[in-house]
């Protein structure tokens, strides 16, 4: 049966990919990937010999009524991103809809995102956590920070390594300088690093270096200190 499928791929170390995903880019017909060079060097690694069409943020609206009309015409087709999960921050949320409006089956298989490893390595609370992705660069950005001032719930983004310290530094300004974090980089790969602390420390870790590589900050929520209950203790008669 045609269908769509959604297949992660590493995110640095190109040993983290399943046997399941590699059996799946072997068996579609078609693979999309979101740039044919980056992906390239997987498939050539992994012997996967199958046509790419590009599909990327800019093209993914006017390319998924071809794509739908490909698998209703008897194509199974997969798309990966150039690392992670499609559709977690990178192309896939609208083929994924339109696949779904057009009774197209979809089916996307587990593996690599980077934030997981983040969170987990981060020694924050991670029972209750918030993905916000990217942050607004511009506008909405400084409202949506407000916003997060009252989260609760350990909270996790994705920045660029040329933004990072001024976006710690913004963290700081409306969290606190004290409030807890983490910047993992390099993710799986050789000079991976995970730098924990207060956002203040943080900020002078990162002032203080040449930053490089992808990039995933985890900050705690905000401590709520609980109310006591207060019993009354009735005499007994």
């Amino acid at each position: 049966m045609s269908k769509l499928f959604l297949v992660p791929t590493p995110i640095g170390n190109l040993e983290d990919i399943t046997i399941r995903a590699i059996n799946v880019l072997k068996a579609v017909d078609v693979i999309l990937a979101e740039d044919t060079r980056t992906s390239g060097f997987l498939l050539k690694r992994y012997e996967i010999s199958k046509p790419l069409i590009s599909h990327h943020k800019f093209n993914e609206h006017r390319a998924s009524q071809q794509i739908v009309d490909r698998i209703k015409a008897g194509q199974t087709i997969a798309l990966i991103s150039d690392a992670g999960t499609p559709a977690i921050s990178d192309p896939g949320f609208f083929l994924v809809k339109h696949c779904l409006d057009n009774d197209i089956e979809v089916e996307c298989l587990p593996g690599a995102t980077a934030f997981v490893p983040a969170l987990v390595n981060s020694g924050l609370p991670n029972e209750r956590f918030c993905f916000e992705g990217f942050l607004p660069q511009k506008k909405g950005r400084q409202s949506k920070l407000n916003e997060l001032a009252e989260e609760q719930r350990t909270m996790i983004f994705y920045e660029s390594p040329h933004r990072l310290v001024k976006t710690l530094t913004q963290f700081a300004e409306v969290l606190g300088e004290d409030r807890k974090a983490s910047v993992s980089r390099e993710i799986t790969k050789m000079h991976e690093e995970n730098a924990r602390g207060t956002l203040s420390e943080l900020i002078a870790h990162f002032t203080a270096k040449t930053v490089k590589g992808e990039i995933v900050i985890v900050v705690g929520g905000k401590v709520v200190e609980k109310k006591k209950k207060e019993y009354i203790k009735k005499d007994r008669m």
